[in-house]
Formats: C-alpha cells, sequence, structure tokens
C-alpha cells in the first residue's frame, strides 16, 4: 500500500462526524468501569469478599436489557429538550445527567456500612448509561455512511478507552492519593466532556413524521407478506407495529434463518473478555501490586496498546473489510486469556515483575482494541436505518449478557478453584466466537457468489 493510501485513510479521522464521535465515545465509556473493575478494586480495598464482588458483574445486566425500553428511544421525542437539541441529542443528554447524578450519589456512601445502597447508585448509573448508549448507538449510525462506519468505530473506541483510562488508572491514583469518594466526584465531573461535545455535534437528519409513517406503512405490508392497513389502524396499534415488531421482524426477514447464527455469534463473542473482566483488579491486587501499579502499567500502558489495535484495525476494515479482522480480534482475545493464566501461575508464590505484567497487559489490550473495533463495525453494519436504536440495541444488549451473566459466578470460581483455572476457562470460552466467524465468512462468499451469478 502507497504512501498516499495511508495518508488519505488517516485523514478520515479529522472529519467532523469521526471527532464528535470520539468525544461522545468519552463519555459513554466513562460511567462503564465505575460500575465495573474500578467499583471492584473499590470494593476489595475495603474488605469486601470476592464472592460478594462477583455478584456485583449483574449490575452490568442493566446494560444487557437496555433492548426493553430501547424502542421508546427511538421513537418518542422528549419534551422540551427535543425540540431544542433534536431527538437524539436530547437522550444523550438525559443519560448524561443520570450518570453524573448516580457517580455524585456513590460518592457519598461507604460499601462497608452501605453496600446495598452503593448497589443502587451504582444501578442508576448502568440504567442512565446504557439509554445514553442507545441514542449514542443511533446517532453514530445516522451521522456518517456506510464507508466512514469503520472510522467512526475506531473514533468511538479511541474516545471509549480514553475514558476508560480516565475512570480506571485516573481513579486509582486519585484514591491512592486521597481517597475513593474523590475519585468518584471527579468522574461525575469528567462527564462534562460529553455535555460539551454534544453541543458541538449535530443533529442527524430525520424523515418527517408523514415520510416515516409512508415507508412505514410499506415496509409493514413487506414483511407481514399482505396489506396490513396500518393509517386505518389506531394509534396505539400504529407505535406497537412499528416501533416494537417491526425492528424484529424485518431482521428476521432480510436475513432468513441464518439470522439465528448471527445472533448466536453476537452473544458469544465477548463470553471471553467479560468473563475476565470482573476478576482483573482483584487478580492484580491479589498479586500483590499496588495502585500505583495497576494504574501505571494496566490502565495507562494497556490504553496506549489498545488504541493502536483500534486505530490499526480501522485502517483494516477499510483495506480488507469486516471479517477478516474480526477473525484476528476473535483468535487474539481468547488466546491471551492464557497470558493471564500463566502470570496467575508465576505469581503464585510472589509477585511477579511489572515487565510481566506490561506483556500481558500489552496482548489483552491490543487484541481487545482490534476485536472491539471490528465488532462495532460488523454489528452497525447489520442496523437497518429505520431502526438504528432498536436494532443496535438488540445486538449490543444479546452481545453483553450471557457474559455478564456467566462473569456474576467469577469470584466463585476464582475462590473454588483459583485464577489459572479460571482464567483458562475464559480462554476455553473465546472459542465458539472464532467457529462462527468461520461460519459467517463462508455465509458471506457464498452470498457474494450467488449474488454473482444472478446477474
Amino acid at each position: 500500500m502507497s504512501f498516499k493510501w495511508w495518508q488519505d485513510a488517516l485523514s478520515i479521522y479529522t472529519r467532523k462526524p469521526v471527532m464528535v464521535i470520539a468525544l461522545l465515545g468519552f463519555s459513554a465509556g466513562l460511567p462503564f468501569l465505575l460500575v465495573f473493575s474500578t467499583l471492584t478494586a473499590w470494593l476489595r480495598d475495603v474488605g469486601v469478599e470476592r464472592t460478594a464482588i462477583g455478584f456485583f458483574a449483574w449490575i452490568g445486566i442493566t446494560y444487557s436489557i437496555k433492548v426493553f425500553w430501547a424502542p421508546v428511544v427511538d421513537r418518542l421525542a422528549l419534551p422540551g429538550l427535543g425540540k431544542v437539541l433534536g431527538q437524539r441529542r436530547s437522550w444523550i443528554l438525559l443519560g448524561q445527567l443520570g450518570i453524573a447524578a448516580g457517580l455524585l450519589l456513590m460518592s457519598t456512601l461507604d460499601p462497608t456500612q452501605s453496600l446495598a445502597m452503593i448497589a443502587l447508585a451504582a444501578l442508576l448509573v448502568a440504567f442512565s448509561s446504557s439509554t445514553q448508549d442507545v441514542a449514542l448507538d443511533a446517532f453514530r449510525i445516522e451521522s456518517a455512511e456506510d464507508t466512514l462506519q469503520g472510522a467512526m468505530s475506531a473514533a468511538y473506541i479511541f474516545g471509549y478507552r480514553l475514558a476508560l483510562l480516565m475512570a480506571g488508572a485516573g481513579a486509582l491514583f486519585i484514591a491512592e492519593w486521597s481517597n475513593w469518594p474523590l475519585a468518584y466526584v471527579s468522574m461525575a465531573a469528567l462527564m462534562g466532556i460529553g455535555v460539551l461535545a454534544l453541543l458541538w455535534a449535530d443533529e442527524p437528519a430525520h424523515q418527517t413524521r408523514e415520510q416515516r409513517d409512508a415507508d412505514e406503512f410499506d415496509m409493514v405490508d413487506r414483511i407481514m407478506g399482505c396489506e396490513m392497513h396500518m393509517a386505518a389502524r389506531p394509534r396505539w396499534q400504529r407505535r406497537l407495529i412499528g416501533a416494537v415488531i417491526c425492528p424484529f421482524l424485518e431482521f428476521f426477514q432480510r436475513n432468513g434463518r441464518f439470522a439465528l447464527i448471527m445472533l448466536l455469534f453476537i452473544a458469544v463473542f465477548r463470553l471471553s473478555d467479560i468473563t475476565m473482566g470482573i476478576m482483573a483488579n482483584p487478580f492484580y491486587l491479589d498479586l500483590g501490586y499496588s495502585k500505583s501499579d495497576i494504574a501505571s502499567v494496566a490502565k495507562i500502558f494497556g490504553f496506549f496498546m489498545t488504541i493502536f489495535g483500534s486505530a490499526l484495525c480501522g485502517l483494516l476494515v477499510v483495506r480488507f473489510g469486516i471479517m477478516r479482522p474480526l477473525l484476528l480480534g476473535a483468535v487474539m482475545v481468547a488466546a491471551t486469556n492464557l497470558l493471564f493464566a500463566l502470570l496467575a501461575m508465576a505469581g503464585s508464590e510472589t509477585t511477579p515483575s511489572l515487565s510481566w505484567l506490561a506483556l500481558v497487559i500489552s496482548a489483552d489490550n491490543l487484541s481487545g482494541g482490534i476485536a472491539s473495533t471490528a465488532f462495532v463495525a460488523y454489528l452497525s453494519s447489520l442496523a437497518n436505518k429505520h431502526y438504528t436504536a432498536t436494532q443496535y440495541a438488540l445486538f449490543s444488549s444479546l452481545m453483553t449478557l450471557p457474559g455478564k451473566f456467566i462473569s456474576g459466578f467469577s469470584g466463585w470460581v476464582v475462590d473454588s478453584w483459583g485464577y489459572p483455572e479460571f482464567f483458562t476457562l475464559a480462554a476455553l470460552l473465546g472459542v465458539p466466537a472464532v467457529l462462527l466467524v468461520l461460519v459467517l465468512m463462508r455465509h458471506q462468499q457464498q452470498s457474494a457468489t450467488s449474488a454473482a451469478l444472478r446477474s
């Protein structure tokens, strides 16, 4: 590939929609660790048992059931805010405000005295964050044409990972220097970056209600295979059919029975990394690393490897399409869990060197950057733009639900068998994703061959 090709490819990242989505990706990523691994570090640091910490993973199931309120976000314009900011941006702002409120509430609580209240405050953060995600995913897909979606995914993940750095390393540094409540107050203040990005962003173009209804009535008839007489139906039926039923029927009509394979793939792709993620910080602390060690190596060093992986994958998607980078990411994510198992065995008697930790973290975050970018681009390519919020919420909910459920038992597995066995099991959970990528690639090739023969 020539220097000119690389120069043109990299210039994609300077376009306004791409820069906006990077900043909004920061807003989306900031709350995630604060109700996930950073929260588990706080809980472990004050002496909460690992079995109880593992159950906190179930708060993350909120992200996995957002599909149930996605049709509301997709269709309902917020009074007042909707007229000023537009439908997508107003919902994003509402989510941002809820996240900030939940983080401030968490900062006022003591986990040793109010563990249940900490869980409820974390649930508020997770619910607000998942609502923001529904609107933001639709905003991202609608803000740029399909050829930009690889770059949009990479920019989104850059912002997301930068937020993870702040919510991970930043919060750990603040907790080490001062205390955990100040760390959470600081994170709440950083949500202001997302608000400013939202004000800079442009609301994507939308159809008028009349245009959308006309298109939808035609689509409903095609999906259902007969005249549904939508215009004559009561308003509640039109909304139920159009907002809730059609997004799912359209996806299955477009993909046929193979849609089940696609949904199965979405469900298992992130099993490996989600399952191990809840125990990462407790694992580092149990090996004997300090919070500063974790912040400087596991978070900061790992951040740059993730960004390199994301940017590289964005270019690989432009050059080779989505499927080959997706396969590469699936293989790497499963394999790097075995490195954690080796690190656990090396740390059975003494704390391994920081170089050991840096090597494992580098491999893990490089693979995560490649896998996440390719996967987001793949999910974006599946959504019909008539139903972006609802369909993408279905995909992203399915993406995390199995992993979140299984990860709830991670602390029990570690307490029962140990870290080496836990990470080996996490690696094995990545094998189905690798096999299903190969199935998807074969199906894509067969579809392309059939289309060529028909033409």
